[in-house]
C-alpha cells in the first residue's frame, strides 16, 4: 500500500447499537472496494474485522479492529467498534481516532440506546457524524420510520442523501438525492441507473423526494451566506455546491447525512463508498489539535507533513504472537520505520521499529506514514494515551476519557501456584483495556478485577486463559464488615500456668471503651508499679494481634480504646509472653461484655438515569436500604437525571446488571465507600452464619 498525504486519508469509526450491522457493513465496504475477495458472514465466523476466537464464538464484535482499503485515490481506515455496552471503551478508542463517526441504525429495530451513546460520544469529541440505515432487506424494515425517529431524536441536522423507493412493501430502487438519480441493484449488488420514480409507484413519491431534496438544499444554505442568498432567491444548487456544502456542514457539526444500505445484498454500498469519497472529511480538514508543551502550556499542533512528528497512542493490543501492538494516530509530520522518537508522556527515548496497517488480521507493511494516517507500531515502550514526538518539539496530547469500571469480582487461581502467572497476564490486559482495573482489596485481602459488566469480565477471563495460559475463577467479593463495641467495661485477664520449673504469670486489668478510630488506641494508667513498664509493650502487642478478629463473627475490630489500669506480676514467673496472653484473655472477656456490634460499609452513590426511570431507581434504592440525598438535572446529557444517595455496599453486587436492564443500557453510576454504620439487627445472624462458613 502506498503512502498517502493527509488530504487523501479518511478515518471512519463504525459505531452504533449492538446488532445494527456495523461488521456486515464493514464487510460490504471491503468487498465492493476490492480489499476482500469474499463477502464474509458473522454467523459463519469468517468476517474480516471479527477475527478473534472470542468474537467468532460470541458472533459479535468485542474489540475495535482496523480495516484499511484504497478507493477513488483515497486511503480509507475503517475502525469497526463493538456495540455491546460492556465494551464501550473500545468504541471510545475508535471514535477518538476517527475523522467521522459513521453510526449504523437497523432499518428493522430503529434508533436504540447504542445509537444515542455513539452519537453522544462523537459530539463530546467534536467528530462529524453520519447515519447509515442498514438491513433494509429484512422483513418489516422501514427506512422512513427510522428517518422520522432520527430527526425527532437528533434534531434538524439530520439530512438524508440516499433514500429507497418502496412499492408494495419492497424496495424497487435507491435515489441519490444529490444527483437526483435512481439506481436498481442486481443480485450481485451492481447498480444500474433507472428512471426516477413517478406517481405510478405512489401518489406521494414525487412530492416526498422533492421535499427531501428541499431539506438538503436548506441545510446546505445554512453553511454559507452566498449559498443562503441563492437558496432564498429560489435558485437551485449545483451538484458541486451540494457536495461542498454537506462536506462543510459535517465539519461544522450542522449537517448529519443519512444514507441506506443492505449489506447482505450489497445494495447501496457503492453509493456509500461514493459518499465517503465526496462528503466525508479528510484528515487535513481538522487542521489543528491542542496539545501541551514541556511547561504544560497549550500549543496548537497542525496536521502538516512539514511539521515535526507527533503521534497519539489511542489503542494497545497485547498479542501473544506479534507482541505489543500500538495503534497510532499520526497528528503531525510523518513517522518512519527505523527513526528515533521520544515518548513525551514518560521521557523515554524510542526507536521506531516495524510499521504496518491492517485489514482485519492481515498485516500490510509500511515504511512510513504521514500525518492524519493510522498506523501500527510493534514493541514500543508506550501505552494507550501516550504521545510520541520528535525531540525538536515535545508535546503531549490529552488522554482519552474512558468509562469507569463498576462491576467488581474476586479473582482466584484454579490451580495452585498460578498467582504470579495471573498477575503478569492481567498486567498485559490492563495495558490494552483501560476500562479494566485490578487490585488487592486492603480490607478483605482479595484480588479484585473490575470491569464494565459480566460480559466484559468473561471476555477478559477468556483472553487470560487462551492467550496467557492463566485459568481463574470469579466469585462475588467479600463485604469488609467490621466489629466494634458500644459500652465501656473493665475486665481482668489473668494467665497463670505452672508446669515444673519456671511458670507463667501475667495479670492485667483493662478498661475497654468505644472511640473514633480505625486503629487500636492503647493507654496505660498504672500506679505503684503493679505492672512493670517493660511489660506494657507486650500487653499492647497482644491487643494489636487480637483486634484482627472480633468476638462476633471474626471481622476486624475498629473504634476500640484499651486502657491498662491495674494488674500484678511475679518476679520469677512473669514474662512478656505471659502478659501478652493475659491481654488476649482480657480482650475476649471484655469485648463479649461491651455490647459488640457489626458494622457494614456504606457507599456514596451517584446514578445517572433517564428522567423516566428516576422513580424506578429511587424505589430500587429504597429496597436496598439506601438513602436518597438529592436529585439534579444531568448537565452533560439532555433528558438525564443524577440521583445522589448512600447505600450499603453489601446490597450492590448486582446493581450494574439491574441498572442496565432498567434503563436499557443508558444508566451509569459510581460507587465509593465512605464510612461504616451499624448493621441492622435482623441481618446480623445471617452475616455471622456466612462468616462461620467462610472461615472468618
Amino acid at each position: 500500500m502506498k503512502t498517502y498525504d493527509n488530504t487523501k486519508i479518511k478515518n471512519i469509526a463504525l459505531c452504533g447499537h449492538a446488532g445494527s450491522g456495523k461488521t456486515s457493513l464493514c464487510e460490504g465496504l471491503l468487498y465492493k472496494s476490492g480489499a476482500s475477495e469474499r463477502l464474509g458472514k458473522i454467523l459463519d465466523g469468517n468476517t474480516v474485522s471479527d477475527y478473534t476466537n472470542e468474537e467468532i464464538t460470541r458472533k459479535s464484535s468485542v474489540y475495535t479492529s482496523l480495516c484499511a482499503f484504497e478507493r477513488d485515490g483515497f486511503k480509507i481506515n475503517i475502525l469497526d467498534t463493538p456495540g455491546l455496552f460492556d465494551f464501550a471503551g473500545e468504541m471510545i478508542e475508535g471514535i477518538s481516532a476517527c475523522d467521522t463517526a459513521m453510526i449504523t441504525v437497523s432499518g428493522k429495530s430503529g434508533v436504540n440506546v447504542g445509537t444515542h451513546k455513539a452519537y453522544s460520544a462523537a459530539v463530546s469529541m467534536k467528530k462529524p457524524r453520519m447515519f447509515v440505515v442498514t438491513k433494509l432487506d429484512s422483513e418489516n424494515a422501514n427506512f422512513y420510520n427510522v428517518l422520522t425517529d432520527l430527526k425527532a431524536e437528533f434534531g434538524p441536522t439530520v439530512c438524508p442523501v440516499v433514500v429507497p423507493v418502496i412499492a408494495d412493501r419492497k424496495i424497487v430502487s435507491y435515489v441519490n438525492l444529490i444527483e437526483m438519480k435512481a439506481y436498481k441493484y442486481d443480485n450481485s449488488g451492481n447498480a444500474v441507473e433507472t428512471e426516477m420514480p413517478t406517481s405510478e409507484l405512489g401518489d406521494k413519491i414525487e412530492y416526498r423526494l422533492q421535499g427531501l431534496k428541499e431539506a438538503i438544499s436548506e441545510a446546505v444554505a445554512e453553511t454559507d451566506e452566498e449559498l443562503f442568498e441563492k437558496f432564498f432567491s429560489g435558485e437551485a444548487f449545483t451538484q458541486k455546491e451540494l457536495i461542498d456544502g454537506i462536506h462543510k456542514g459535517m465539519n461544522e457539526g450542522i449537517i448529519t447525512p443519512v444514507t441506506c444500505v443492505s449489506s447482505t445484498t450489497l445494495a447501496g454500498i457503492d453509493m456509500l463508498l461514493k459518499e465517503i469519497s465526496l462528503l466525508l472529511p479528510a484528515s487535513n480538514d481538522d487542521e489543528t489539535a491542542i496539545a501541551k508543551d514541556k511547561k504544560g502550556s497549550p500549543v496548537e499542533v497542525k496536521c502538516d507533513m512539514s511539521e515535526p512528528l507527533s503521534a497519539f497512542v489511542f489503542k494497545t493490543v497485547a498479542d501473544p504472537f506479534v507482541g505489543k501492538m500500538s495503534f497510532l494516530k499520526v497528528m503531525s509530520g510523518k513517522i518512519k520505520a527505523g527513526s528515533d522518537a521520544l515518548n513525551a508522556s514518560t521521557g523515554v527515548a524510542l526507536k521506531i521499529g516495524k510499521l504496518f496497517t491492517l485489514v482485519g488480521k492481515k498485516q500490510i507493511d509500511l515504511t512510513e506514514a504521514n500525518c492524519g494516517d493510522i498506523v501500527i507500531a510493534t514493541k514500543l515502550d508506550v501505552n494507550t494515551n501516550d504521545t510520541i514526538c520528535d525531540t525538536s518539539r515535545i508535546v503531549n496530547f490529552s488522554a482519552i476519557s474512558f468509562p469507569q469500571p463498576c462491576y467488581p469480582m474476586a479473582v482466584k487461581a484454579k490451580a495452585q501456584g498460578d498467582e504470579s502467572k495471573i498477575s503478569s497476564a492481567v498486567a498485559k490486559l490492563l495495558e490494552q483495556d483501560l476500562t479494566l482495573d485490578y487490585y488487592q482489596d486492603k480490607l478483605t485481602h482479595e484480588q479484585i478485577i473490575k470491569g464494565l459488566g459480566e460480559q466484559h469480565l468473561n471476555s477478559a477471563l477468556s483472553k487470560l486463559k487462551n492467550d496467557f495460559g492463566a485459568d481463574v475463577s470469579l466469585t462475588i467479593p467479600k463485604i469488609p464488615y467490621r466489629e466494634t463495641i458500644r459500652k465501656k467495661v473493665k475486665v481482668q485477664g489473668k494467665h497463670k500456668k505452672q508446669s515444673g520449673g519456671h511458670g507463667q504469670y501475667g495479670d492485667v486489668w483493662i478498661e475497654f471503651e468505644p472511640c473514633v478510630s480505625d486503629d487500636l488506641i492503647f493507654e496505660e494508667k498504672i500506679f505503684g508499679g503493679a505492672v512493670p513498664k517493660n511489660y506494657f509493650p507486650a500487653v499492647e502487642k497482644g491487643l494489636q494481634e487480637c483486634i484482627s478478629k472480633g468476638v462476633l463473627a471474626g471481622f476486624p475490630v475498629v473504634g476500640l480504646k484499651a486502657i491498662l489500669v491495674d494488674g500484678s506480676y511475679h518476679p520469677v514467673d512473669s514474662s512478656e509472653m505471659a502478659f501478652k496472653m493475659a491481654a488476649t484473655i482480657a480482650y475476649k472477656e471484655g469485648l463479649a461484655q461491651a455490647d459488640p456490634v457489626l458494622l457494614e460499609p456504606i457507599g456514596a452513590l451517584n446514578v445517572i438515569v433517564p428522567d423516566e426511570n428516576t422513580g424506578d431507581i429511587i424505589g430500587e434504592l429504597n429496597k436496598r436500604r439506601g438513602r436518597v440525598l438529592g436529585m439534579n438535572p444531568y448537565e452533560s446529557e439532555k433528558g438525564m437525571t443524577e440521583v445522589i444517595a448512600e447505600v450499603p455496599i453489601s446490597e450492590m453486587s448486582d446493581f450494574t446488571m439491574l441498572l442496565r436492564q432498567m434503563t436499557q443500557g443508558r444508566g451509569s453510576f459510581t460507587l465509593k465507600q465512605e464510612r461504616y454504620e451499624q448493621l441492622p439487627a435482623h441481618l446480623v445472624a445471617n452475616v455471622i452464619a456466612e462468616a462461620s462458613v467462610n472461615g472468618n
